[in-house]
């Protein structure tokens, strides 16, 4: 009886080294799969593509396609960990991501550099990995405040990605950018390998998981969150093809592209610094409460972006939708394994990152549509409209949750 008391006590207690290694893995994953966006065309070019247009047209392809295998992928891998342990999930992936970077240094033509693309996307996934377990191994009290710190480190490595891919290739070279990430990545395997501990899951969850989609008994929290993760993702993207010309219009030229940098990270940064405090809070408040707090501010937010006169107005609006956004990916984790047996809770949050993943790709489609047809500002104003949808739709499936 002491022997089993002693190793739950040991158990319990490795939440929080397993939360250090997932952090500092999705930071280095997230890391290596943006860090070739500056010099991607450069490197499109060194493989053969002399044309313009088509270095513009595959460098687009080369870089959408990790992120469509692993939108692909990810309900998949979630489904797995359920079954066969959601840290050797990680070993995989961490592994994975390590040869394929690698490989991606090696690459002989623009089409290699696609196929190894695609196969980055379809071994990756270690930050939605990390969620998973991190979701599951840590007490429910503090779930929130730990999905925070996920959530922020994942952010991080979105920042800090294009930022690294700006300035080392100049001095090491690209191929060499490459390998280097690659090495990085391994360490995050060693450490995964030897320092993660995963709880003992219950017995029916080492089998073939059972009921599925049916298993959980009120579906519409988990369809909310999945909505929630598009908006969330559509708010963050649908700017991205016209933020360039638009911040032209309030600035002089020779500050465009460095104005225009600023906002694009001035949203990230906000939510790096806001997601562990909005997730604490949410462990306190309730989840749903921050949920819908952060979709009407971000709302509210956006209306003023359309009509900012100087470009220093847009990198503070930006900064404040970042700080509301920062608390919906923990939050959105934590409803979904509140809301889902055990023994299929990741393959749902698999199915979350994905529609995550869709907002990625809605997002920037949406705004350059909207954007090149009707107005810049016409985008602003439509996401407002979106994200006060998502608010009220929350509320309401909230407070239809709390009736017997």
């Amino acid at each position: 009886m002491d022997a089993t008391v002693q190793e739950i006590n040991l158990d319990a207690g490795h939440w929080k080294r397993n939360l250090v290694v997932c952090v500092f893995g999705s930071f280095t994953t997230i890391v290596a799969m943006t860090l070739l966006l500056p010099f991607l065309p450069l490197y499109v070019e060194q493989l053969g593509v002399t044309d313009h247009a088509a270095i513009v047209q595959w460098s687009g392809i080369a870089y959408g396609a990790t992120f469509l295998s692993a939108a692909l992928t990810a309900p998949l891998w979630g489904r797995l960990g359920d079954r066969y342990g959601r840290k050797l999930m990680l070993i995989r992936a961490s592994l994975g991501m390590a040869v394929a970077m690698s490989l991606i240094g090696m690459a002989h033509s623009v089409w290699e550099l696609v196929g190894l693309r695609l196969l980055t996307g379809l071994l990756g996934g270690y930050a939605s990995g990390s969620m998973v377990l991190v979701a599951a191994q840590t007490p429910k009290e503090r779930s929130g405040w730990a999905l925070g710190v996920m959530s922020s480190g994942i952010m991080a490595g979105n920042v800090v990605g294009p930022l690294i891919g700006g300035g080392l290739p100049a001095l090491i070279g690209i191929r060499a950018t490459f390998w280097l990430a690659g090495a990085v990545i391994f360490i995050t395997f060693l450490g995964t390998t030897f320092f993660i501990r995963e709880e003992k899951r219950p017995p029916q969850a080492k089998g073939k998981s059972r009921g599925g989609w049916g298993a959980i008994p009120d579906k519409r929290p988990i369809v909310a969150m999945f909505a929630t993760g598009v908006l969330l993702m559509i708010a963050n993207m649908s700017i991205e093809p016209i933020i360039t010309v638009y911040v032209a219009q309030l600035v002089v030229p020779a500050q465009v592209t460095f104005i225009a940098g600023i906002v694009m990270s001035a949203a990230a940064l906000g939510a790096i610094l806001s997601s562990s405090q909005l997730g604490k809070l949410a462990d306190r408040v309730g989840h749903w409460t921050v949920i819908t707090g952060c979709l009407a501010v971000s709302a509210v937010l956006l209306v003023p972006q359309a009509f900012v006169v100087d470009g220093w107005q847009l990198i503070v609006l930006r900064f404040l939708m970042g700080l509301a956004l920062g608390g919906l990916l923990p939050c959105i984790a934590s409803v979904i394994r509140h809301n889902v047996p055990e023994i299929i809770a990741g393959g749902i949050l698999g199915y979350s990152v994905s529609a995550q993943y869709i907002g990625q790709v809605l997002g920037p489609l949406a705004g350059g549509y909207v954007g090149g047809h009707i107005g810049m500002r016409a985008v602003f104003l439509g996401t407002s409209v979106l994200m006060a949808v998502g608010a009220i739709g929350n509320f309401i499936v909230e407070r239809g949750g709390r009736r017997p």
